[in-house]
């Protein structure tokens, strides 16, 4: 279902989509909602006494046949710099208004029909592996990857990276790249019964000599029971198995199947890679933004800011899904507002238009890749909390506000604040703690966005604090000796209370002195006999750290 709701569809048309198809794949469901959209278009433009057979489009035919999508040879539009106009994406007609670059006065051009209903983002996904931008420690020469797909050889794998970077397109790639039988499901989507039947048949055809890949998107969604389902199939090689998770494979992957696979992480896009997969977009009049605008005139091309093409490909945060997505609506908003516009003025002086700023605002929108109870949750708090004890303010304040961004609880950065207080600074400074519970008082009262300041007041002191760990390192010390001591010694009696007479002549609290009663350090012993002179708190040491 997610993949589906990826492509811009509705969570009730997508769960009305995987049950009019039985669930069995995204293909097949998006097939069913674009039909079912052209029906509902015909029934209400054209009406019940005049509707019409439409032929299948080549594109539709060919994705439902699974086919891959290949450009045809021609020269593509060139992208032009045109940092003077507002507008970040305009199109540029072939000819002037009214001819055949645009629809005639007083008709609209439908924006999303035919073939381009199916989104931007899936209709550039790669053909090859040698189209993926980015995991080139996989791909590159004499890389695991590579190697294995050069000798037609797989063995089971999981991919393991951030929303974005590839996962699904990089198997799609595989499929084609190797003659094994290929079958996509996902775990959102797909029930053990489901998975069953697919590995049952990859058991029966393996006996005349056809091996099955089967791809599992968001395994993690399994849970570990459910991955057992996998475990005597990719054992005894019925299967190869390829799982895609965005969450790390060591707490969300059954530990024995993940010992029969491969972890194999993809990186996250960088701004260049990103820029390339836009050029693409912009470039590719078959299947590219174009299409989504005006259904791919030939006379036609696109136009793009190199500054907000700059701008998309660093605020995507490395998911090209987004800056895909991002493209196409923008292009989409852009060449709607033009049309809209009955007297149709030249580009250049719609460019200057007011009303084109809303497509350049909805752009300015960073995409953070935060997850509260993800990976990237711990990843980005073990950041902050690094930066702040090797002194970095900076690098503090900026893994906050990706946190705050993020949508981060403040309660919960407050307590970490509060417990490094203690652990990190301790007392080099004890007023750390002190200004850390303020903190924590301060945002619940507040509650953001209010309490951002407090927060960030906070990091930056505690980064700036003098640093001692020996009252972390005295607790953890004494707390180590009483796990693993054989025994814990009983309390001495000299420091036993006794408020009886029994207490009193059993020896509790014989020859304890009172320090208060005597001028002067006491001579006494505090600790059990066989940890007499026992250091946990290394006083010497620290002092000469500080």
């Amino acid at each position: 279902m997610e993949q589906l709701m990826d492509m811009g569809f509705s969570r009730e048309l997508a769960a009305q989509a995987l049950a009019a198809t039985g669930g069995k794949s995204t293909l097949t469901a998006t097939e069913w909602i674009l039909s079912h959209r052209k029906m509902e278009s015909i029934n209400t433009t054209v009406g019940p006494s005049s509707r019409q057979q439409q032929p299948e489009s080549n594109l539709t035919k060919r994705l439902r046949q699974g086919e891959p999508l290949e450009s045809q040879q021609e020269m593509p539009a060139p992208v032009v710099p045109h940092s003077q106009s507002p507008l970040p994406l305009t199109l540029a007609p072939s000819g002037t208004p009214g001819t055949s670059g645009a629809a005639a006065p007083g008709m609209k051009t439908p924006l999303w029909s035919g073939k381009n209903q199916v989104p931007l983002a899936e209709r550039m996904r790669p053909i090859s592996v040698d189209d993926i931008v980015g995991q080139d420690h996989l791909l590159g020469p004499r890389c695991i990857l590579r190697s294995l797909l050069d000798n037609n050889s797989l063995s089971s794998i999981i991919l393991w990276g951030p929303p974005g970077t590839g996962k699904t397109s990089l198997v799609r790639s595989i499929a084609r790249s190797v003659s094994f039988r290929f079958v996509s499901l996902s775990a959102v989507s797909s029930g053990v019964k489901e998975v069953r039947e697919v590995l049952e048949e990859s058991k029966r055809l393996q006996k005349f000599g056809q091996r099955t890949l089967l791809f599992l998107d968001e395994i993690h969604r399994f849970n570990k029971a459910q991955q057992d389902t996998f475990l005597p199939y990719v054992e005894a090689g019925h299967i190869v198995l390829i799982g895609a998770t965005t969450e790390n494979p060591s707490f969300e992957i059954n530990a024995a199947l993940l010992s029969r696979c491969r972890v194999l992480m993809l990186n996250k896009l960088q701004p260049d890679h990103i820029w390339k997969l836009l050029e693409r977009a912009i470039l590719d009049r078959e299947k590219g933004v174009l299409l989504s605008i005006k259904g791919g005139s030939r006379g036609d091309s696109v136009r793009i800011e190199e500054d907000a093409l700059q701008f998309l490909s660093h605020a995507a945060d490395g998911d090209a899904r987004v800056a895909l997505n991002s493209l196409e609506i923008a292009g989409m908003a852009a060449f709607a507002a033009w049309e809209s516009n009955l007297q149709r003025p030249q580009m250049d002086e719609w460019c200057s238009s007011t009303q084109c700023e809303a497509v350049k605002d909805a752009l300015q929108r960073s995409h953070v890749l935060y997850d509260k109870t993800g990976d990237e949750h711990y990843n980005i708090i073990s950041a902050l909390h690094k930066s702040m004890r090797g002194g970095d303010a900076d690098a503090a304040i900026y893994w906050l506000a990706r946190m705050l961004e993020g949508g981060e609880g403040p309660l919960y950065v407050a307590r970490r604040l509060v417990r490094f207080a203690s652990e990190d600074i301790g007392l080099a400074d004890p007023q750390a703690l002190v200004l850390a519970v303020a903190c924590y008082q301060a945002c619940h009262f507040l509650g953001m966005p209010e309490c951002n300041v407090n927060l960030a007041q906070c990091v930056v002191y505690l980064s700036l604090a003098p640093k001692s760990v020996i009252v972390y390192n005295a607790i953890v010390a004494a707390q180590r000796l009483v796990r693993e001591g054989e025994q814990n010694e009983p309390v001495p009696l000299h420091l036993r209370n006794a408020p009886t007479q029994l207490m009193k002549d059993l020896g509790y609290s014989k020859g304890y002195i009172y320090p208060p009663n005597h001028v002067g350090p006491v001579e006494q012993e505090y600790l059990p006999p066989s940890l007499r002179g026992h250091k946990f708190l290394q006083w010497d040491k620290e002092g000469a750290d500080h």
